[in-house]
């Protein structure tokens, strides 16, 4: 059994580390997510068993709103209780996220061995507050072991979608409609996009385009106005701004297809980055704790990336800083470099490995 929160940095790692189950014993998978959540779309579509139950977060709220999340977490830990009665699975794997916390609690409660993976380099709440339940914690880098006790964690990496290791830069970018010897931008701000960081673009978009064909992916609330922005745009310019609000199974190419990234620094990023070597320039959102700081410190403090305070982008920050970038071909090679260094191919297979062994020793 699979469970997690609603973005990619939790759903994309529990399905990759699902395809790599179903090689194995454990080929009956079935993943909880939280209802109304992004995740059933993403989930049902990899052609995974999905169900969900009702969850909510607790930190930084009213005493009001604090007692309703309570009693949605109340909730959500009896609908788990009969999802799990119903599938009995052998072990739980939680990728964080807030349907995670009945999910193991259920487990738990049941005597069920649950592995938690933490994908950022620092442990939310939720984490801290499983790994209590749970007998083993799996990270991404080594960074991370500072957080538990000693013996309690073990490092695999950042399960990667296996296509991800498959450069094909020019396949992708024919198969996105993009020039093929021109420099290529992605833009993307997570599955419900980023303003500041769509703003930031809107503002400069013709000196942008002069550099560099964009592939941005804006996310629903903004795609209609930056479509309005496309449509004042000089026809040749157009043609070299490529708008989406969401990508699906397209996302490998547009990764694939960029020479370098721009974007918040999620989970996803210290994964999915590292396996293709791409130079990034991440901004951290800065209402989630500090764990996307500490991931693009973490991929700065590697040579893998730059990194733009999200109040800074008002200022005018992220043209000059991909304009010095786009210039220095020797720059984004090392940045390249040190990014692919921080993969590690074999880290599904090592997770379902962890699995296997609590779940031979339930």
């Amino acid at each position: 059994m699979l469970s997690g929160g609603g973005t990619g940095g939790h759903v994309y790692p529990a399905l990759t580390v699902a395809d790599e189950l179903k090689r194995g014993p454990l080929q009956a998978v079935l993943y909880v997510g939280t209802v109304g959540g992004l995740e059933a779309s993403i989930v049902t579509r990899a052609g995974v068993d999905f169900d969900a139950v009702h969850a909510a977060g607790l930190r930084g709220l009213g005493p009001a709103q604090a007692l309703a999340n309570g009693l949605e977490l109340l909730r959500g830990s009896a609908q788990a209780w009969g999802i799990v009665r119903r599938f009995r699975p052998d072990v739980v794997l939680a990728t964080g996220g807030y349907a995670s916390i009945p999910v193991v609690l259920a487990a738990w409660l049941q005597r069920l061995p649950a592995l938690i993976y933490l994908p950022d380099i620092e442990p939310g709440w939720a984490i801290r507050f499983l790994a209590r339940l749970a007998g083993r914690v799996a990270v991404s880098f080594e960074a991370s072991l500072r957080y538990f006790p000693p013996g309690q964690a073990v490092v695999t990496g950042y399960p990667v979608r296996q296509a991800l290791y498959t450069p094909d830069r020019q396949g992708a970018r024919e198969r996105l409609g993009l020039a093929l010897d021109e420099l290529t931008v992605l833009v993307f701000g997570g599955s419900r996009g980023a303003h500041s960081i769509n703003q930031a673009v809107g503002d400069t978009l013709e000196r942008l385009l002069g550099m560099a064909q964009v592939l941005h992916i804006a996310g629903p609330r903004d795609v209609a106005w930056l479509n309005e922005r496309r449509a004042q745009l000089p026809p040749e310019l157009q043609g070299r701004y490529h708008l989406y609000e969401y990508l699906y199974d397209e996302m490998v190419d547009a990764l694939r297809a960029a020479d370098v990234a721009v974007a918040r620094a999620g989970a996803a990023t210290m994964g999915e980055f590292a396996a293709l070597g791409l130079p990034s320039i991440l901004v951290p959102y800065p209402y989630s704790g500090q764990h996307q700081d500490l991931n693009a410190d973490y991929l700065v403090s590697q040579g893998a990336a730059c990194k733009i305070r999200d109040v800074d982008l008002e200022q005018g920050a992220l043209l000059p800083t991909l304009e010095k970038l786009l210039a220095d071909e020797g720059a984004r090679r090392a940045m390249a470099e040190s990014a692919h260094r921080l993969a590690r191919q074999d880290a599904a297979q090592a997770l379902a490995e962890q699995l296997a062994q609590m779940a031979g020793g339930k």
